[in-house]
């Protein structure tokens, strides 16, 4: 470990040993050993509109930062009508275990059996739990202060289901799908991750005093599931309630799970609360396997190519995809370079106020991680 001690931050290694930290005069651990010779192999689907460009920034930082992954780049044609780029997407995810998407375009103009590439991957791949963090950021102006939402959405069903027929010309009938099971095991993944995460509160978000049958067996899971866990208050709220509660007072919320379509509003509209679409990641989790994205699955495709789309919800969901593969130190490191970047340089994209570009935040990101490798070096 010597041969690569902090005098050595950045470079190119000359072996396969991984980078040693010190921090505050001691050595941080080595995150474990993954396959292939110490390294993570990660799917890359690089998507449509801001999609390419962002992923390739991440690459860029990840290069910088000597990130034990390697990136096996999937393209996927969302304009094709056949589905052999998706299916080779979702070979490759069941390959590697992992992902980090941008969003897949969806015409909605495309005959009804052209399904959407993104509900493809998640329905093929069981992965049944879409996680956003909704917070505050450090020098970001907003209405709001203090937000600190978990949002839980189940990821696999209700409206997403894809099943509609036209039987009578002029009438089409669309099939909400919600399950006993599937709705006691995103409850129960809410619930745990409360626990984990040593939150007080779950909210189960719902219009069960209309659809009876569907929203009112997924709110019967949720409590069921609730009886289990004595120590987490837990209560329920209308959808359309919902959403008002959020815009006046959204401190009130902790952890909130929902099925699948509301679920898009509600991570939509806070994601608005909290300065926008390009501040917030997301996470999709499986039994099996896990996606990492932007929050609110936008391809920005009207501000593709121009270098000033914000880097900083794709930069984080990668680092919760760091997370996710253990390797804690990197996703600590680029984290805490995004955001003293976005509070102490205040180098902000126009999308928050700001007159920085893409590439600008990036490299300033890229100038943090180094300053903190000369701190390194001077302790």
């Amino acid at each position: 470990y010597l041969e690569y001690g902090v005098e050595n931050w950045g470079n190119t290694y000359k072996s396969s040993l991984q980078p040693l930290y010190i921090f505050q005069k001691r050595a941080i651990r080595i995150p474990p050993p993954a396959k292939y010779g110490g390294r993570h192999t990660v799917t890359l689907i690089p998507g449509d509109g801001i999609g390419p460009e962002l992923l390739s920034h991440v690459r860029e930082v990840f290069r910088f930062s000597c990130v034990p992954v390697d990136f096996e780049v999937v393209h996927v044609n969302s304009a094709a009508e056949t589905e052999d780029d998706i299916n080779n997407a979702i070979t490759a995810i069941r390959r590697n275990g992992v992902a980090l998407k941008g969003n897949i375009e969806t015409n909605h103009t495309k005959p009804p059996s052209v399904k959407s590439r993104n509900n493809l991957l998640r329905t093929s791949l069981d992965l049944y739990a879409n996680v956003m963090h909704c917070q505050s950021l450090p020098g970001v102006q907003t209405r709001h202060k203090n937000i600190d939402i978990m949002i839980i959405r189940e990821n696999t069903e209700g409206e997403y289901s894809s099943l509609e027929h036209e039987s009578v010309s002029g009438v089409v009938e669309s099939l909400k799908i919600i399950t006993r099971n599937n709705s006691l095991r995103i409850a129960d993944y809410a619930f745990q991750l409360a626990r984990e995460k040593g939150r007080r509160r779950v909210t189960a978000v719902h219009k069960a005093n209309i659809m009876k049958l569907a929203d009112g067996l997924f709110l019967q899971c949720c409590r069921e599931v609730a009886s289990g866990y004595p120590e987490i208050t837990f209560d329920s709220m209308i959808v359309d309630n919902t959403t008002m509660q959020l815009v006046s007072k959204p401190q009130q919320f902790d952890v909130m799970v929902m099925p699948n379509l509301y679920g898009n509003v509600v991570s939509n509209v806070c994601a608005g609360l909290v300065g926008g679409p390009g501040l917030v990641p997301g996470a999709n989790y499986g039994r099996d396997y896990a996606v990492f994205e932007t929050a609110t699955r936008n391809t920005g495709k009207s501000i593709a190519d121009r270098n000033i789309a914000n880097p900083t919800a794709m930069l984080l969901a990668s680092c919760m995809m760091l997370d996710h593969l253990k390797l804690y130190d990197y996703a600590s490191l680029i984290r805490n370079a995004v955001l003293v970047t976005m509070n102490e340089t205040r180098l902000h994209t126009a999308d928050i106020g700001g007159q920085g570009t893409t590439s600008e935040v990036v490299q300033s990101v890229m100038r943090v991680i180094q300053s903190k490798g000369q701190l390194t070096a001077e302790l």
